[in-house]
């Protein structure tokens, strides 16, 4: 390679777009990602194609929609068919490094059925070399606290479980039993920079996913107290449980089913039991672990200015999902609402080309699908017919695209995960369980399989509280968000070979 170029893809995993002061934040602190997105473009609109982590990391890193990759939950194998952002880098010689994980699970296709990699939704995708894998029992971040001297028991319960408290500050509020320094989001930045260091005379592509601040929601010191509960923003919600959960069956079901134990380990009773002072605390420590993977971003950002490289690196920081924090009295990702699938995404483009761009935010709608394209576009690789997105250099680079998209769109699947089992309750057939949305500025309509639809005037309604489709008056709106969401699907449907045809010629590929 003429030009030393390297690619710095940080993912966030479980940060919703609001959790940013650039964005707007008034409360959180994110100084390193201010100045990040202050020395590149901040994408106010962008929103993920599904959840929870495997399918969005499947969408992501493959640039295809849900209904093209077929990855539905965490478990769904990805087809070896799909190439993705690691492999297509390889064609100009870089070794993709991942810290942290993909959350893939392996074609299981012509494998023995006693292959372990078959236990596990946590494989790597292809075309990473795994440098420091982290998975749900991350085994080297425990050997690191065990050689600092922690006691801890392999179990990550007992990792996280909280230093004892009667405070009465709330389920979520006491500190990790590990220091700041010591934590897996520090271990992951460490383990970054070491490998930087030695290849500073050569381009590099890093992948770096912190789990942070993904549950259980629980912070080191000092970040476990740096926010007073007092000031989180109010919750957005119905007035009751009960009158939530008239909005949508499947709704109702989360409602009765979410546990608490599920996001932070001392955790007891359903997530909808939850107090409005506990959920404060819950968001106040949200917003603490969300300054910790700040300060660790901003140290590795510092550290590539003091060697010389910032300047010559690609940075893109974005996040797999979003996170509810008590909206719609939920926390996770599931559903259909915006705070689940609406993330944050900077990227700092440094040629000078990308320079009237700086500084900007992006108001248009972007998806996780043209991140792929858009790390391509900047490595002079072409696009492979499979991705669904587009690139963004046009738009980080301040120039007006007019064909550019309207409207973003997500899937989310609901089939059988598990003991609290949604397709079991709702008596569906499994591959009924499934939703589809379109959203523009003035309108959201949610598509169910084998369940009753949804329809929102975001004008009216910025927050989704008042279904509007049984409404005669919003009908035929209705009906054309309904249109254009069949229109998106025929647009979008599986590519990859159908501009191919065989002729007397040989093979005529049209792009």
């Amino acid at each position: 390679m003429a030009v030393r170029r390297n690619v710095l893809f940080i993912v966030i995993d479980q940060w919703r777009a609001d959790a940013l002061g650039a964005a707007g934040n008034p409360i959180l602190r994110t100084p390193h990602l201010d100045r990040l997105a202050a020395d590149g473009v901040l994408c106010t609109r962008h929103f993920v194609q599904a959840a929870p982590c495997g399918p969005s990391r499947a969408a992501l890193l493959t640039g295809t929609y849900q209904h093209n990759n077929g990855v539905m939950r965490n478990g769904s194998p990805l087809s070896r068919r799909f190439t993705n952002l690691a492999l297509e880098s390889r064609r100009l010689g870089y070794d993709p490094a991942l810290f942290g994980y993909t959350d893939t699970t392996v074609d299981p296709t012509g494998m023995d059925p006693g292959d372990p990699a078959l236990t596990t939704y946590e494989s790597v995708m292809p075309g990473f070399t795994p440098q420091l894998y982290l998975s749900a029992q991350p085994l080297p971040w425990v050997a690191h606290l065990h050689a600092k001297g922690y006691d801890f028991p392999v179990a990550m319960d007992e990792i996280y479980r909280p230093a004892l408290d009667s405070s009465g500050r709330g389920p979520t509020w006491a500190p990790a039993r590990f220091a700041a320094e010591h934590s897996i989001t520090a271990f992951l930045t460490d383990t970054v920079l070491d490998y930087i260091s030695v290849r500073r005379d050569q381009p590099w592509f890093v992948h770096a996913a912190h789990i942070c601040p993904h549950p259980p929601f629980i912070a080191p010191r000092p970040y476990h107290d740096l926010y007073d509960p007092a000031a989180m923003p109010a919750l957005r919600r119905a007035p009751s449980r009960a009158e939530a959960a008239l909005q949508h069956p499947l709704l109702a079901h989360y409602l009765r089913t979410q546990q608490q134990s599920s996001y932070f380990v001392t955790g007891d009773g359903l997530v909808s039991d939850l107090s409005e002072a506990d959920l404060a605390q819950l968001r106040a420590t949200y917003y603490g672990m969300v300054a910790e993977v700040d300060d660790q971003v901003g140290r590795l950002i510092d550290q590539l200015k003091a060697w010389g490289l910032y300047d010559d690196t690609l940075i893109v920081v974005t996040s797999d999902h979003g996170e509810m924090l008590g909206d719609h009295w939920m926390l996770g990702k599931q559903g259909y609402f915006d705070e689940a699938f609406h993330v944050p995404l900077i990227v700092r483009d440094p040629r000078s080309a990308a320079d009237p761009g700086s500084g900007r935010t992006i108001d248009r709608f972007t998806e996780a699908v043209d991140v792929m394209p858009t790390i391509l576009d900047w490595l002079d690789l072409p696009m492979p017919r499979q991705c669904d997105g587009r690139s963004l250099l046009a738009l980080v680079r301040g120039h007006d695209v007019e064909d550019w998209r309207r409207e973003v769109h997500w899937e989310f699947d609901f089939r059988g995960t598990g003991p609290y089992d949604a397709e079991a309750a709702l008596g569906l057939p499994m591959d009924a369980c499934s939703l589809a949305v379109i959203r523009d500025e003035a309108y959201k309509y949610v598509h169910f399989a084998a369940l009753p639809p949804l329809f929102f005037d975001l004008a009216a309604d910025p927050h989704c509280l008042n279904d509007l489709s049984r409404d005669p008056a919003a009908a035929q709106t209705m009906l054309a968000y309904a249109q254009k969401m069949l229109s998106w699907r025929i647009l979008s449907s599986a590519r990859d070979m159908t501009g191919m045809m065989a002729s007397p010629q040989g093979l005529i590929v049209r792009g």
